[in-house]
Parts: C-alpha cells; sequence; structure tokens
C-alpha cells in the first residue's frame, strides 16, 4: 500500500446539509484511493469480485457489502475481479458532528456511539443485517426533509444493535498524517473555508493561526501533510465540486467564484484532485445526488 496515491476527497457536502446521498449504476470503480471528514456509509449491490481496502485491511468482496467508514480512515474499492456490469453504489456522506458528542452518550444512542468509535477501523455488516437494512437505504433519497434524518438516524440506529457487525482495520492501526488536533490549524482552515473565493496570501493566514509565516508554512505541512497553497486549493475544489453539481453556473464562472483567477490553472488544480476535468466531473455526478 505504500505505492498507492492517497488523496484527500474534499466532498461537495457543505456546513448547512445535514447528509448526502448518491445512487449510481456502473460497471467499475474508478474512485482512487482516498480519505476525508465525513462519516460514509456504502452500500455495494451486484460486485462480487470487487476488493476492498479500508486502513491497513484488504480483501474480497461477496455480491452485497456494506460498510461504515469513519472520519479520515483511508478507504477505496477496486474493480479487481469483479465481472459485473450493473454494480449498484450508493453512498450516504454525513457530518462528523451531526449528532453532537453529548447526544449520543444517552443511554438510547450508546449503541450508535460505540458503532462510531468503531467506524474509525472501519465497520463491516453482516449479509443478514444488509438483507434487513438494504431496502430502507434504497429508498432513502425518496424521503424529504425531517422525515429523512430522522429515517436515517434510525438506519444507523438499526446497523448499530446488529449483533456480529465487525472492524476492518487493525486495532493498532492509525495513520498520524492525517489525524491532526491543533486549534492553529482548524482557525487557518476555518478562515480559508470562509475566505476562500478571494485572494488568500500565507501571510494573512499565518496571521490568523498567530504564527510567522516561515513556521506556519512547516506548521502546516507537518500537520496536514499538504502545503498552504494545496490545502486551499483542496477547500477551493471542494466548493467547486458543489457549484459544478448544485448549480448551471459555466465552468468559467465556478473557477473565479472559487478564488481561480486564471481558467487553465483551475481546469489542472481540478483534473490533479478529482481525476476528471470539471465538465466531467458534472457529467458524471449529477446522477441521481440528493444533498438533505
Amino acid at each position: 500500500m505504500k505505492n498507492c496515491n492517497i488523496i484527500r476527497e474534499i466532498t461537495p457536502l457543505v456546513q448547512r446539509d445535514c447528509f448526502m446521498l448518491f445512487s449510481r449504476v456502473k460497471d467499475q470503480f474508478t474512485f482512487p484511493l482516498h480519505y476525508h471528514d465525513e462519516f460514509e456509509l456504502n452500500l455495494l449491490l451486484n460486485a462480487p469480485g470487487a476488493r476492498r481496502i479500508v486502513g491497513n485491511h484488504m480483501d474480497v468482496i461477496q455480491d452485497a457489502e456494506l460498510a461504515l467508514i469513519g472520519p479520515n480512515l483511508i478507504h477505496a474499492w477496486f474493480t479487481h475481479n469483479c465481472k459485473s456490469t450493473e454494480i449498484t453504489e450508493i453512498t450516504i456522506q454525513f457530518h462528523k458532528d451531526l449528532f453532537e458528542q453529548q447526544f449520543l452518550t444517552r443511554n438510547q444512542l450508546r449503541s450508535i456511539k460505540e458503532m462510531f468509535e468503531r467506524s474509525s477501523l472501519g465497520v463491516l455488516f453482516s449479509q443478514e443485517a444488509i438483507g434487513d437494512i438494504k431496502s430502507r437505504i434504497m429508498n432513502l433519497g425518496q424521503k424529504t426533509g425531517f422525515d429523512s434524518v430522522l429515517e436515517l438516524m434510525s438506519i444507523l440506529y438499526k446497523l448499530s444493535l446488529s449483533k456480529d457487525y465487525h472492524t476492518l482495520a487493525d486495532s493498532g492501526y492509525s495513520d498520524k498524517q492525517i489525524n491532526y488536533n491543533s486549534r492553529r490549524i482548524q482557525k487557518a482552515f476555518d478562515y480559508m473555508s470562509v475566505n476562500y473565493s478571494k485572494p488568500l496570501f500565507l501571510s494573512e493566514v499565518a496571521a490568523i493561526a498567530n504564527m510567522p509565516e516561515v513556521s506556519f508554512s512547516r506548521f502546516i505541512k507537518k500537520r496536514t501533510g499538504t502545503t498552504f497553497i494545496e490545502s486551499l486549493n483542496e477547500i477551493r475544489i471542494g466548493h467547486a465540486s458543489r457549484m459544478l453539481i448544485d448549480s448551471t453556473d459555466t465552468v468559467s464562472e465556478i473557477a473565479y467564484l472559487c478564488g481561480f483567477n486564471n481558467i487553465s490553472n483551475f481546469n489542472r488544480t481540478f483534473k490533479k484532485k478529482k481525476k476528471c476535468t470539471p465538465k466531467e466531473f458534472r457529467e458524471n455526478y449529477l446522477d441521481n445526488r440528493i444533498f438533505i
């Protein structure tokens, strides 16, 4: 796994959303090994022979698969020996703070809290659990508003009561590069997330973190594994991804709205991060994606 290209995905999910759901039928897996800040519940059907990587765990999957991936856990599915031409993939992503910790400590919700904690290593559910919950996950996109949030919570609660789910990555597995805790880094990222649409300079963000430029530059690289510019571009590309899905603005308009003053630079940066052009992203990811 050391030779794999691991990317940090900035999902189109924004803070005002509760969760995002997308569903599609395809004949292969194309997304590389990656991680993101959100929880992800992933249901796969008709994909025997595909390969799953979660943390330091690797295995070939059965016809059906349901996994809960915790925030910042490296994961991906690969076509491998899967010959199916109709792989069904339903992915639900939700913020790691959608359910507050204090809320989850209540007696009735402790099973969800425990499941979330175990998801830091990836949780795989049994075929029996998939049979019990599959139709509800597949129909979740038909619900709207508060009903959809209640149904998601009910699905998670039902899964948390499963007696035979198990974790995937080894108990000692950790990746310090993506597990950083720093108020200074958080302040810097919060500032960049709010001001991504305008020109931002290292000196400006370093001042927000109350650090000299050189020190901040080394600090952000050490804690996140990316440079200041790379981190800023990730935020901008994340917002651009959402606009490509959620608006009818042209690619050029979105580029400038997200702080890129050069369309060629935007296209080049976007393709480097997403492995496709903005136009291809819009065409490929508009299928059945729902934000709630």
